[in-house]
């Protein structure tokens, strides 16, 4: 738990009456954000507001002040908590004063609508009591760490959520989670990330309150302090946005790269490509609201557009962040991109052969851009205890691990929190990090037992329409005017045949010689009178993770059981005994 968040927190108690509970966020999260930006800006403003009077462009004066104070925003306000609880009359102007006289890149307030909750709290008799409880912490990076503050946020949020019987889940991800994610992201680039002053970019398409992208630039910099991270991501919930564009300005990134909007309908980075890509999109979202754009898009932008491989049920979103991400990796000639992106477990296998879903896998796994897919414990995300996995994404792999995939069962590496957190009772210690890191490095040398290692075409197959002759009254064939076979519709089947059948390595190429052999094989000497509707053959690709990891447990013996039986009767016979008594 977070000993700051709670401390925040508490200062909602003070809202009790004129604010319900599931609105005490609104004054909280705007105001935290206030305070954090200005004890960073305390040390410097009487240098702002000198160069702010010699200044009029603001262009130039962001970078008068970049160089005087070294830092990518300011505020030209003569307000601040420094002496905004000097004039009771003038308060809630002189608050409004303030935060509108910050740089023009934050504009983080207005997405909170903050300067209506001010007039709300001045009329409510509390904004003088609030802001000095604000006013009494200290929240500089140099005494609150980002670390810390993402923490704060995230203790607040959720607190937030739970008043307002809201899910936590579409904010922000665990950072244990995070931390594997990033891990395994930059795993296959170690080596290059460690050289001097290397500069790299970042995306989040699903940015929320910038926890990946934080993390991720702890972990560079931890290896690589000379390193330099240029972080990008987009964000449509308005107060995770402001949440995120304000940690970002606390840690001196350049603010207009956080973007606000739908990153499905209006991409914030169109043409731009990237190093690095991760992402945790909302899982099951219902995306019908959007489709009419999303296909739109799709239609138009032609055989290379970020959609053209296929659009999944509209239902469930998460496979268009997929596609979302795989055209935002650097190009292979410019030295390629990674993607680490979190899902559930319905991208591995739901829609049929040539179905949205199936034709994304097929694109994936053809193009060879599907480096490793690894399984996460249950009960590790704040609202759902389902199956959870990360993909990881590279368009320019290394030699060994071309044409291939690898699965990682994490299933069993987790350590059990002392207090949950909603749904998340388990967490990856670093130990837990560790032994599936390894498990990626050591590849085809991994234990079998938690890591698999199959072509790509291992995971296509042919869907076969199997038809069965239609035969009248008397037994005998029914044919149409050219002589041929009817079929007997209501007998139809189909069969799945996969690439592999018979330990064939030809791939889609092998269809004909491989689909014969199977029905030959596994139809044809079972059910007479059949044969393939060839005009109906499908291709798919399903993503079998469980399968493969699948462990047979024999039944116990028959004596076994016979004496277990026998041992429950005797104590049933006991306690009625004892009742007879």
């Amino acid at each position: 738990m977070s000993t700051l968040g709670s401390f925040i927190w508490s200062i909602a108690d003070q809202l009790r009456g004129p604010y319900r509970p599931n609105q005490y966020g609104n004054v909280i999260l705007p105001l935290t954000i206030l305070r954090r930006l200005d004890c960073i800006l305390e040390p410097d403003l009487e240098t702002v507001r000198k160069l702010a009077a010699k200044y009029d462009n603001p262009n130039r004066l962001r970078i008068e002040v970049k160089k005087a104070a070294g830092q990518p925003f300011y505020n030209t306000s003569n307000y601040s908590f420094a002496n905004l609880l000097k004039d009771a009359d003038g308060l809630a102007d002189n608050l409004v004063d303030y935060i509108d006289r910050f740089s023009p890149d934050v504009d983080v307030f207005e997405y909170f609508d903050f300067k209506k909750e001010i007039l709300a709290l001045e009329k409510a008799e509390l904004l003088r009591e609030v802001l000095t409880s604000f006013r009494a912490i200290d929240l500089h990076p140099d005494v609150v760490s980002n670390a810390d503050m993402g923490d704060a946020f995230e203790y607040i949020i959720r607190k937030f959520n739970e008043a307002a019987n809201e899910t936590s889940g579409d904010h922000y991800t665990p950072r244990d989670a995070i931390r594997l994610l990033v891990d395994l992201l930059f795993a296959e680039k170690d080596a290059d990330l460690a050289e001097a002053g290397i500069v790299r970019t970042l995306y989040d398409p699903t940015a929320g309150t910038g926890g990946m992208l934080a993390l991720a630039e702890e972990h560079l910099l931890d290896r690589n302090p000379d390193a330099k991270l240029s972080l990008f991501g987009q964000e449509y919930n308005p107060q995770s946005y402001a949440i995120c564009k304000s940690d970002l300005l606390a840690r001196g990134h350049d603010a207009t790269n956080i973007a606000f909007g739908n990153t499905l309908t209006d991409d914030a980075f169109t043409g731009r490509q990237f190093d690095f890509c991760m992402s945790n999109p909302p899982y099951g979202v219902d995306w019908k609201q959007y489709a009419k754009a999303v296909t739109k898009e799709r239609d138009e932008a032609g055989p290379y557009g970020r959609f053209a491989p296929g659009l999944p049920s509209t239902s469930d979103g998460q496979m268009l962040f997929l596609l979302h991400l795989a055209h935002k990796m650097r190009a292979p000639e410019d030295g390629g991109g990674r993607v680490g992106i979190v899902m559930n477990g319905s991208p591995l296998f739901s829609g049929a052969a040539e179905s949205g879903p199936s034709n994304i896998r097929r694109w994936l796994l053809e193009n060879d851009l599907v480096d490793a897919i690894v399984a996460l414990p249950t009960n590790m995300f704040f609202n759902t205890g389902i199956s959870t996995y990360i993909w990881i994404l590279d368009n320019t792999k290394h030699p060994d691990r071309k044409g291939l995939v690898q699965l990682i069962d994490g299933t069993s590496f987790w350590t059990k929190m002392r207090k949950s957190l909603g749904s998340k009772n388990r967490e990856l210690s670093e130990a837990d990090r560790g032994k599936v890191v390894k498990l990626y490095a050591d590849f085809l040398d991994a234990d079998p037992d938690y890591s698999k290692v199959l072509r790509n075409d291992e995971f296509g197959y042919w869907t076969i329409t199997v038809e069965r002759t239609l035969l009248d009254e008397c037994g005998n064939p029914v044919v149409d005017r050219k002589g041929k076979s009817k079929p007997d519709t209501k007998k139809r089947d189909t069969e799945n045949v996969p690439f592999t059948y018979g330990g064939s390595t030809a791939g889609p190429a092998g269809e004909v010689e491989v689909i014969n052999a199977y029905f030959d094989a596994e139809v044809k000497p079972h059910v007479p009178g059949t044969w393939i509707d060839w005009s109906k053959v499908k291709t798919g690709y399903e993503i079998p993770f469980t399968r493969q990891f699948y462990k047979y447990v024999p039944p116990r013996s028959l004596a076994e059981i016979d004496t277990d039986l026998e041992n429950q009767v005797a104590k049933i016979l006991d306690l009625l005994n004892e009742v007879a008594k």
